[in-house]
């Protein structure tokens, strides 16, 4: 008998672990979960350039109107004046609507020129009523504003706290507005170190970003004031740092606005024409970007 069970045994035992492996083989691995594509950041950067800053406003009109998603927007000098009404909630129609009625006396009131002809506290003012003193911190649409520290020569980027402020800070162009002093340290216009500030947008977590620049073209007449030959000069300063700072933007927007001067008001209507030309030629280029990013899931 135990000659019966052995043969019996020799014979079942790799069957029997035959099936074994078999059962291993055909055993599934449990699936790991697909990591969820991370959600890319669409910011808009709005560029300094004075005067010719309404051509922001005729961007951000074809921007709503064709549905580009906005997650963040950053502002220089006038691009944070604008900027900041948007990133409040204001839509660009209603942009317009202030744009279009708001003359020198709202945001300019002039003082004994020492460090600076215009004070600013009208311009500080104005933003802050137009966004009820709301913070910057609790916008609808995360904003920064930039400043230059005039002390050290550094970029400065407001965030949180006095919209106002920070606007204003971002606005005092040197010699003509008098620098603003914020905790401590005196502030002028952002455009002194970026006027396209697209870096700041880069290291607040933005994936795409679309660059508005009104630095390019100059007025081809000679200034006729004081202020406007320092506008001009400051112009081609913008101009020349804008061509290096446009090389790290995934889109450029350029409305062609050289031939209005940085103070003159009565164009406001065409600057704003200006910006909707540029972005639509722009479109099929952002076009292009969302379709990938959606393509990728990083978009809804």
């Amino acid at each position: 008998m135990s000659f019966h069970f052995h043969c019996l045994r020799t014979l079942l035992y790799p069957a029997f672990f035959g099936c074994l492996l078999l059962l291993a083989s055909c055993a599934t691995t449990p699936s790991v979960p697909a990591v969820p594509a991370k959600s890319a950041k669409i910011a808009v950067v709005l560029g300094a350039g004075a005067s010719k800053g309404f051509a922001h406003i005729g961007v951000l009109k074809v921007l709503e109107s064709h549905r580009v998603p906005v997650h963040m927007v950053v502002g220089t000098s006038v691009g944070s004046f604008v900027g900041s009404l948007y990133a409040y909630g204001y839509n660009p129609y209603q942009l317009q609507t202030m744009a279009l009625a708001i003359e020198k006396d709202d945001v300019v009131d002039y003082t004994i020129p020492d460090n600076g002809f215009i004070k600013g506290e009208k311009l500080e003012n104005f933003v802050n009523t137009k966004v009820k003193y709301t913070p910057i911190d609790k916008f609808k649409i995360p904003f920064y504003a930039v400043s230059t520290n005039i002390q050290t020569g550094e970029e400065a980027v407001f965030g949180r706290g006095n919209t106002g402020r920070a606007v204003r800070a971002s606005c005092s162009i040197p010699g003509i507005f008098k620098p603003v002093v914020i905790g401590g340290k005196a502030h002028v216009d952002g455009g002194v170190v970026s006027p396209v500030a697209i870096d700041v947008a880069r290291r607040f977590g933005a994936d795409v970003v679309i660059a508005v620049d009104i630095s390019a073209g100059l007025s081809s007449g000679a200034p006729d004031s004081t202020v406007e030959t320092m506008m001009q000069a400051i112009d081609i300063m913008y101009n020349k740092m804008a061509m290096i700072q446009l090389k790290n933007a995934d889109v450029v927007i350029k409305p062609r606005v050289g031939h209005i001067g940085s103070t003159d008001f009565t164009k406001r209507h065409e600057a704003i024409m200006e910006g909707e030309k540029a972005a639509a030629e722009a479109m099929p280029a952002i076009d292009k970007v969302i379709a990938r990013l959606r393509q990728e899931g990083r978009l809804p």
